[in-house]
C-alpha cells in the first residue's frame, strides 16, 4: 500500500549537509523521515517495510526479534531506571509482534567515571526484571569511552522469542481495517510525565510513578482469546497519537477516536494543563494497542481488564477508510480535531 511519503515529508533531509538533531530521535514525524530516507532505503526487505517495532524470521519455528536503545535522563526515576526499562521495553517490543519473549542480549557503553554502585545498582534491576518476565540475558558486550563522551550509561537490548504456536497469522500494522475496534490497556502519560517531573524537579499534586512493566502476559492472552487480533502496538515516544498514525499509515487506513474514552489520570491532566503538552504524545512504557474485529472488542475488553497492566482498558476509536491515512478526534465538545505526527521533541532522552 501506498505510505504517502511525499504528503507526509513534503521536504525531503539534506543528506549532503544536514545534521542529526535530537527531533529524529522523538519517535514523531522527523525519526519517520530519517528510517524513510536513510535506513529502509540502505536495508530494504518485506520484514522492515512492515514498519513494525519487531521483525520475524525463520529459525525451525518462526521467531521475533526486536532491537531498542535506551538513553533515559534520569537514569533512576519513580518506578524505574534504565535498567528495568531496557528489559521491559524490549520484551514488549517482541510481544507486539505476536512472540514469547525468551532470551535478551544487552550491550553497555559506559563513560569513564561512572560510579560502580550505580552500575550495580542497575544490572540487578535488569536481572529482576528478566527473572520476573522468565527471559534470559544470554549474551553482552561492555564499552567504555573517555569521561564526557557518554552521559553515564547508554544500554542496547536485542530480544528473541517464538511467534506464538495458537495464532495463525501474527499481529502487524499492516493488517489493521476499516471497522476494527482500537482498544487501549490502561492510563496514558504516567512514564512521561514522571520523567519530566523527575528532570525538572517539578512538584506534582499527587504522586505519578512511570508504567514500565512487561506485556507479554497481557498480549499473550488477548492473543490466545482473539486470535483475530490484527495488530498490537506500546505506545513509547511520540504515545498513543503517533503510534495510531503508524498503524493507519502503514495500513492505508484512518482512524477516529473518542476524547472522552482515552484514560489519563487526572494528575497526568493537571501536569499537562500546567506544562502545556498533550498526553495523546507523551512516552508510555506499560501500555498496549490492540486492533481487533468490531465483534471481539467487547471481549478484549474484558480480557484486558482481567489481567492486573489492563484494568482501566477502554475502547477509544475505530479504525477507518481514508486514504489520506488521517487521524481525528472527537472532542469532549462534540467537534473534531486532526490528530497528527509528532512534531519536533517536547520531551527528549525519554527512553
Amino acid at each position: 500500500m501506498a505510505r504517502s511519503s511525499d504528503r507526509l515529508f513534503p521536504r525531503k533531509l539534506d543528506l549532503r549537509s544536514g545534521v542529526i538533531e535530537l527531533v529524529h530521535g522523538a519517535g514523531g514525524k522527523a525519526s519517520a523521515q530519517l528510517f524513510e530516507e536513510v535506513f529502509r532505503l540502505a536495508f530494504n526487505n518485506p520484514e522492515l517495510d512492515r514498519g513494525d517495532d519487531g521483525a520475524r524470521f525463520e529459525g525451525g519455528a518462526t521467531m521475533v526479534t526486536a532491537t531498542d536503545g535506551h538513553v533515559v535522563t534520569p537514569l533512576f526515576f519513580p518506578g524505574g531506571d534504565i535498567g528495568c526499562l531496557a528489559v521491559h521495553g524490549t520484551i514488549n517490543d517482541v510481544a507486539m509482534a505476536g512472540g514469547a519473549p525468551h532470551c535478551m542480549t544487552v550491550g553497555f557503553i559506559l563513560e569513564e567515571g561512572f560510579p560502580l554502585a550505580d552500575l550495580k545498582r542497575i544490572v540487578a534491576s535488569m536481572a529482576e526484571a528478566a527473572r520476573t518476565a522468565s527471559v534470559a540475558i544470554i549474551a553482552g558486550d561492555t564499552k567504555v569511552v573517555e569521561r564526557g563522551k557518554c552521559d553515564g550509561v547508554f544500554i542496547t537490548t536485542t530480544g528473541f522469542g517464538p511467534v506464538h504456536s495458537f495464532i495463525e497469522t501474527p499481529p502487524a500494522s499492516t493488517r489493521a481495517a476499516p471497522g476494527d475496534a482500537i482498544v487501549l490497556s490502561g492510563e496514558i502519560g504516567d512514564h512521561g510525565i514522571t520523567i519530566l517531573a523527575a528532570r525538572e524537579n517539578l512538584p506534582l499534586s499527587a504522586p505519578i510513578q512511570s508504567d514500565s512493566a512487561a506485556l507479554h502476559l497481557l498480549a499473550s492472552e488477548l492473543l490466545r482469546e482473539i486470535p483475530y487480533t490484527k495488530c498490537l502496538r506500546d505506545p513509547t515516544r511520540g504515545g498513543v497519537a503517533t503510534a495510531i498514525n503508524e498503524i493507519c499509515r502503514a495500513s492505508g487506513t484512518g482512524a477516529v477516536l473518542k476524547e472522552a474514552q482515552i484514560p489519563t489520570r487526572r494528575a497526568v491532566e493537571a501536569a499537562c494543563e500546567i506544562l502545556g503538552v498533550d498526553p495523546l504524545y507523551l512516552a508510555n512504557e506499560g501500555k498496549m494497542i490492540a486492533i481487533v474485529p468490531r465483534d471481539q472488542a467487547n471481549r478484549a475488553l474484558d480480557v484486558m481488564r482481567s489481567n492486573p497492566l489492563g484494568e482501566k482498558a477502554a475502547i477509544i476509536g475505530e479504525i477507518t477508510d481514508d486514504p489520506q491515512n488521517f487521524v481525528q478526534m472527537e472532542t469532549l465538545s462534540g467537534g473534531r480535531r486532526m490528530v497528527d505526527w509528532l512534531v519536533g521533541d517536547p520531551l527528549p532522552r525519554i527512553c
